[in-house]
């Protein structure tokens, strides 16, 4: 009895110091002197004391930064080494906007309504009620849901809010090739409560997603957000993805894609960017001639859903669809790019032709160039850009279901304006019209006073033609008008306001540009069809500079930008504890320990006395 005494008292002090050096010395000693039941003892303290230690580890320490984004409440250490931007909280949200209302259709064909909080109702669903129709929710798994994967999770922030925000998910993969990056997803997953739906993966991410390339383990959702450029992992996701999964692609590195090396622009996407007003949307365009050229390879194609160009990067939303005959249409989306170095014109010209015979198509090579040697318009020389994809960007319907939900619960996000914003304007675009002019470059070509955008418009719309504004660029003109009939439009406007003629040297754009005739008298009275929705209402299309020199971040260092963040945001707290449990069990390390050997000492003497007494009593009884 007073062994058990012992070591139960030896237990408890275990239970409380998470040292397993100490224990496996101990427990070593108690198998020398062959102390099974005691061992059984010390194995069941030190569970304790392992389980004791894993809920210390996520407690908030000093020099730890609590972010809140969304719903998750996420830890990141001031000398972490695991990335993380805060200023892509837009693109996360879209994000969780665009995947939320994917989970919507897909579930409803298995009749089954998403809840999302927040929502007039909670319940939308795609049809009408039914007694046997069943209800999926955030924070719950949803055996019929989708399986998503986030192949560079970094800290996980993307995976967690899927988790927390989404509702109708069977799992979530992050994966990440880091060590410290997956113990901070360990971390901020325990720290959510969302281990029963996220599991961390540590996987190289191109041979995680080709590990997953068979029917039965493919992924609904991939979405890759890397550092620079996602053509590594490309090849790779769009085998991943099941036949109709969802693609999310982002690229960061838009000094490639926007024209300042084409060479290398060519090696990674295989087209050439055009340093152009226009090249934050033939941006989008490369990506999506590539993600689609590397479907081809494997008889799939994409359908886009959403492609957004912002701040300094550029985001797309595509689906994976299976379809040979589809493949073949492939040539026909995309195009060429004409641009005259001189005033900016640009033509496109088609990779190749379809033609519909009856229910069949025919294709053949297309026919072109679409222009002369030189320019008809100022006689400068052209320069080649792309291909590029030539087609629409977005799926209307799926971008105004979006525009529905979020005006529905505004919330939800915490960049819901810009998010209305960016999605009305996408709306207004027109969709089958690639590319667009700028009006302070044409207004510079032909060196005269700007015109408003609403007499440009104007003129545009009396002229017989359709015209938009564009969610890649504040002063963009999209239109299906000729460029013969915009530079019509700025001779007449020149006549309005006459260009001082000592700037009108021979060899400039300006003087070629002027010295034709107008072939039609322009109309430069407002109408009231010219001013767009999104424009009256003044909605948000561009963000506040939230950071000093914010932008793209370095590549994982040390998160100074999180405090910066913080000191703008008051409500991303940073944790003011003074001592975290973990501190206080090391206050009292040594005392523990000193209390555990004096207990293992005192083990040994009753062990020795008890022995000896019996020894003694069993001679005594011998001798009587």
């Amino acid at each position: 009895m007073p062994l058990n005494i012992v070591s139960i008292c030896c237990i408890l002090s275990l239970s409380k110091l998470p040292n397993r050096r100490l224990f496996l010395w101990t427990r070593q000693w108690c198998l020398q002197n062959r102390w099974g039941s005691f061992c059984e003892y010390l194995k069941s303290g030190m569970a304790k004391a392992d389980a004791t230690s894993e809920a210390c580890d996520i407690e908030p320490k000093r020099t730890e930064i609590i972010v809140n984004e969304g719903k998750a409440r996420m830890l990141f250490s001031s000398t972490s080494e695991v990335f993380y931007n805060p200023v892509q909280e837009f693109n996360r949200d879209l994000t969780c906007a665009v995947i939320t209302e994917f989970v919507r259709e897909n579930l409803a064909s298995k009749n089954i309504s998403v809840v999302v909080p927040g929502e007039e109702g909670d319940v939308t669903s795609h049809g009408a009620p039914d007694e046997s129709e069943s209800f999926a929710s955030v924070e719950q798994c949803c055996q019929d849901g989708v399986y998503i994967l986030e192949a560079l999770a970094a800290s996980g922030l993307r995976s967690i809010r899927f988790a927390k925000e989404i509702p109708g998910i069977k799992e979530i993969v992050a994966n990440d090739f880091s060590d410290k990056a997956v113990d901070s997803i360990k971390k901020n997953v325990l720290l959510n409560g969302v281990q029963h739906l996220v599991t961390e993966s540590f996987s190289d991410a191109s041979m995680l997603m080709h590990q997953h390339k068979s029917n039965k383990k493919q992924f609904d959702v991939i979405d890759l957000d890397p550092y620079g450029s996602p053509v590594q992992f490309l090849d790779a996701a769009v085998q991943a993805v099941k036949d109709g999964g969802l693609l999310c692609v982002t690229c960061t590195d838009m000094a490639v894609l926007a024209g300042n090396a084409s060479e290398t622009c060519y090696s990674k996407y295989g087209a050439m960017s055009l340093k152009a007003k226009f090249c934050h949307e033939m941006a989008l365009r490369i990506l999506l001639h590539c993600i689609d050229l590397h479907a081809n390879r494997y008889h799939r194609y994409i359908v886009p859903l959403l492609s957004v160009s912002a701040d300094f990067y550029v985001r797309v939303f595509v689906r994976i669809y299976v379809g040979q005959a589809k493949v073949k249409m492939s040539a026909s989306k995309r195009a060429l790019v004409y641009q005259c170095v001189g005033c900016g014109t640009f033509h496109l010209q088609k990779m190749g032709k379809r033609v519909q015979i009856g229910t069949n198509f025919k294709f053949t090579p297309a026919q072109g160039p679409p222009v002369g040697p030189v320019c008809d318009v100022c006689t400068h020389h052209h320069q080649l850009g792309g291909p590029i994809w030539a087609e629409s960007m977005y799926d209307e319907s799926f971008i105004r279901n979006i525009l529905s939900a979020v005006q529905r619960n505004p919330a939800r996000f915490g960049t819901t304006s810009r998010i209305i914003g960016m999605i009305t304007v996408m709306t207004e675009e027109l969709n089958n019209c690639p590319l667009y002019y700028c009006l302070d470059h044409l207004s510079s070509v032909v060196h005269v006073n700007t015109p408003s955008m609403l007499q440009m418009r104007s003129a545009i719309l009396n002229a017989g033609y359709d015209v938009s504004l564009s969610h890649a660029c504040k002063n963009a003109i999209k239109t299906n008008a000729p460029a013969a009939v915009l530079w019509d439009i700025m001779r007449c406007w020149e006549k309005l306001h006459p260009a001082k003629v000592e700037r009108l040297v021979e060899s400039s754009p300006a003087f070629h540009v002027l010295m034709k005739q107008s072939q039609l008298e322009a109309n430069f009275v407002v109408r009231a069809d010219a001013n767009p929705p999104s424009r009256q209402k003044g909605l948000k299309r561009f963000q506040e500079n939230p950071l000093p020199n914010w932008g793209p971040k370095t590549r994982a260092k040390c998160c100074n930008d999180v405090r910066q963040f913080q000191e703008k945001h008051p409500k991303h707290k940073l944790s003011n504890m003074k001592s975290s449990p973990s501190q206080k069990y090391q206050k009292f390390y040594n005392s523990e320990v000193i209390l555990v050997i004096v207990v293992v000492f005192f083990i040994v003497f009753c062990r020795t006395v008890i022995t000896l007494t019996i020894h003694s009593l069993v001679v005594t009884c011998g001798t009587r």
